[in-house]
């Protein structure tokens, strides 16, 4: 049988800057957002509108004809001016609305198809405060409405195969009202190290995997927030984004972030497919995508390696994006400095690498002798010059990395990097006891430091407990099959 099908003049809309209003204030926002819906809903009954179906803070609505889906838009837009007068800048409830005129398929009060999705991505690239039309819409509207049009050109949108013409409404209400995460956050850029986790997609729609597929997701956020100096979007914000199709540039805008990692997870048999991307939400641009494929067993243990191994994957990956930017910077402070030589080291162990790594360490604690990040990557690199032999003297690079480390720790006691190296040095300096103690404190601040596991290991040789090596190095690889330091 034919599916049901009607023209439909259609209005989506939702709310800038939700995220961030809900990480600053979840019930004062949902309270808010929800009496600006209720002020609208006489607007939308006098121009016969229905509402299709609600969402955390949008709003799908159908109009009998694409003049009053129109009409309705503006007076949307004007109410919210009003509403917002009194509203502190950072605080406002401001709506972005999208309208199209198109077929749709019908699904009992539901409206479905390209007709809707057209709707929600012109809403999607909308300004604050602003309505954008398909040319669709405008061919109808032209001359019937006391409104001003601004022709936006073809535009590509996410996921519609062909590109719209778009058309700007002047409602009188764009741009008025300031919109902390849109404006703000672009005048000083996103902090380094800045990223969201978005909700994991689930492959297949077995519900009986949601709770596994929510499970990576939190746990990974949960994890990649213990890197120094990272700031992660916490749990409750990125899930508002789950399932809604919102595009990196849009969040890391919304957010004020640097990074969006995004993935899916799929079930099939006995095996566990799981895909991960990493975003640069300035650009788009994809920095890093993995695949991971598992025999499934236990989940929470499949679900704790998969987080473990990608933790470990990203902090590398992330690390080398820093330094990307870092070199672009025509002035690279001590943070900057520091991203690059940590990508040195993680090149490759040689010794023109090492030697690389810890002059731009040491150049970052010339221009910052604070810089703790800077302390513990430079006695790194005297570490490995004394393990690989790349030093003259070796006992004389742990000496100074010993010192290093001992000046790091004083101020930053729960530095995981810091015992870990400090482990390292005891280890190769015939104190194997200290060392594995240091390495077990690295695991309780860190729990996906792989090469912990392996030195641990080590550790228990040089102490002559050798049937105790393999579950350590097994664990290690299993953390991090790929690591050659692992």
């Amino acid at each position: 049988m034919t599916a049901a099908r009607r023209l439909a003049a259609i209005l989506a809309a939702d709310v800038v800057g939700y995220s961030r209003l809900m990480g600053e204030d979840e019930a004062g926002t949902a309270r808010a957002v929800s009496e600006h819906r209720e002020v609208a809903r006489p607007i939308v009954a006098s121009f016969s509108g229905r509402i299709v179906k609600t969402t955390g803070d949008g709003v799908l609505l159908e109009f009998p004809s694409i003049v009053a889906a129109v009409e309705c838009a503006i007076a949307i837009q004007k109410l919210m001016v009003e509403r917002n007068a009194e509203t502190p800048g950072d605080k406002r409830i401001v709506y972005r609305i999208g309208v199209n005129l198109g077929d749709v398929l019908i699904e009992g009060d539901d409206i479905l198809g390209d007709g809707v999705n057209i709707a929600v991505r012109l809403e999607g690239i909308c300004e604050p405060g602003g309505v954008l039309l398909s040319s669709s819409a405008y061919d109808h509207v032209r001359g019937k409405i006391d409104a001003d049009f601004i022709d936006l050109g073809e535009t590509d949108l996410k996921n519609i195969a062909r590109p719209v013409r778009v058309y700007a409404v002047k409602t009188g209400a764009e741009g008025t009202t300031p919109v902390l995460s849109v404006s703000e956050p672009n005048r000083q850029g996103p902090p380094r190290l800045s990223m969201v986790v978005l909700p994991f997609a689930n492959i297949g729609g077995d519900r009986e995997q949601e709770h596994f597929v929510d499970g990576v997701t939190e746990s990974l956020t949960t994890d990649l927030s213990r890197m120094r100096g990272a700031v992660v979007i916490a749990r409750n914000t990125a899930f508002t984004y789950k399932g809604k199709p919102v595009d990196a540039k849009t969040i890391g805008r919304e957010l004020n972030v640097r990074y969006v990692l995004e993935g899916s997870v799929q079930r099939g048999g006995n095996r566990m497919r799981v895909n991960v991307q990493l975003i640069d939400a300035e650009t788009g641009n994809h920095l890093w995508a993995e695949r991971f494929d598992k025999p499934l067993a236990d989940l929470f243990d499949t679900q704790d390696e998969i987080v473990a191994r990608l933790a470990g994957a990203l902090n590398a990956q992330l690390a080398a994006a820093e330094a990307r930017r870092s070199e672009r910077a025509p002035n690279p402070d001590s943070m900057d400095l520091y991203f690059q030589g940590l990508a040195w080291l993680n090149k490759g162990l040689i010794p023109g690498n090492v030697a690389r790594a810890r002059g731009l360490f040491d150049r970052a604690l010339t221009a910052d002798p604070d810089n703790v990040e800077a302390l513990v990557g430079s006695a790194a690199a005297d570490t490995l010059a004394g393990v690989y032999f790349f030093a003259t003297d070796p006992l004389a690079a742990f000496a100074a990395a010993e010192a290093k480390l001992t000046k790091a720790l004083s101020s930053a006691l729960d530095h995981a990097g810091a015992h870990l190296q400090l482990g390292i040095v005891y280890i190769w300096t015939k104190r194997a006891a200290q060392g594995i103690a240091e390495c077990k404190q690295a695991l309780a601040l860190d729990r996906n430091l792989a090469s912990a596991h392996s030195l641990i290991g080590y550790g228990k040789l040089f102490v002559g407990r050798f049937e105790e090596t393999e579950p350590h190095i097994a664990e290690a690889l299993r953390l991090s099959p790929r690591d050659k330091m692992a």
